[in-house]
């Protein structure tokens, strides 16, 4: 079972309700720590607070991603596709969450549509997987005209609903804790993942 704090899954109009479980909640406690979530949930912020507060290294895929190849998540949709995109991401995601070479308790930030690659579901099962949920009033006010982000060009809000009703059964399949963020500051969101993780 997925452990909750705050409200449960986030429905399209910003509230929350309901539980979700996940096959990954017997992760080992030896590994890498993971933040998944939509556009705007904060999984950058939060992450570095995390590394900060473990004394561990973090690292941001997508900005990993724009360091190797010298061009912008956006210039690379624009460029090249996402199915070329997504297969990048997906290479990238499990090579650095199964790299044995690095700090066992590393934080590391994945990319919000990571999750619907299902080599990376899988390859996230024995990790701890935090999921940072956002509503939809919320993340569009965060958002608000941001053009680096190529799947939310145009009708912000219309889009995120659309990608978080997709994308949320995902982000659930794979979470061991489960985060509401609305009205969060990042320092508290990190002393819940905290006691989460001790729990």
């Amino acid at each position: 079972m997925t452990e909750e704090y705050g409200a449960g899954p986030s429905t399209g109009s910003g509230t929350s309700t309901g539980s979700a479980t996940s096959p990954g909640a017997g992760a080992a406690e030896v590994g890498p720590i993971v933040l998944v979530g939509p556009p705007s949930s904060g999984k950058t912020t939060v992450g570095r607070l995390l590394a900060a507060e473990l004394g561990t290294d973090f690292l941001d895929v997508d900005e990993l991603i724009e360091q190797r190849t010298g061009k912008l998540i956006g210039e690379i949709f624009a460029d090249d596709g996402e199915p070329a995109f997504r297969e990048l991401e997906t290479a990238t995601t499990i090579e650095v969450i199964t790299d044995p070479t690095q700090p066992q308790s590393r934080v590391i930030s994945l990319g919000g549509g990571a999750v619907t690659s299902a080599q990376i579901r899988r390859a996230l099962t024995p990790y701890r997987v935090v999921w940072l949920r956002v509503g939809i009033a919320a993340a569009a006010k965060r958002i608000g005209l941001n053009t680096a982000r190529p799947l939310l060009l145009g009708n912000v809000r219309g889009q995120l609903i659309k990608l978080m009703r997709e994308r949320e059964p995902l982000y659930a399949e794979v979470a061991t804790i489960d985060l509401a963020t609305d009205d969060v500051e990042p320092e508290e969101l990190v002393q819940l993942i905290i006691d989460g993780l001790r729990g």
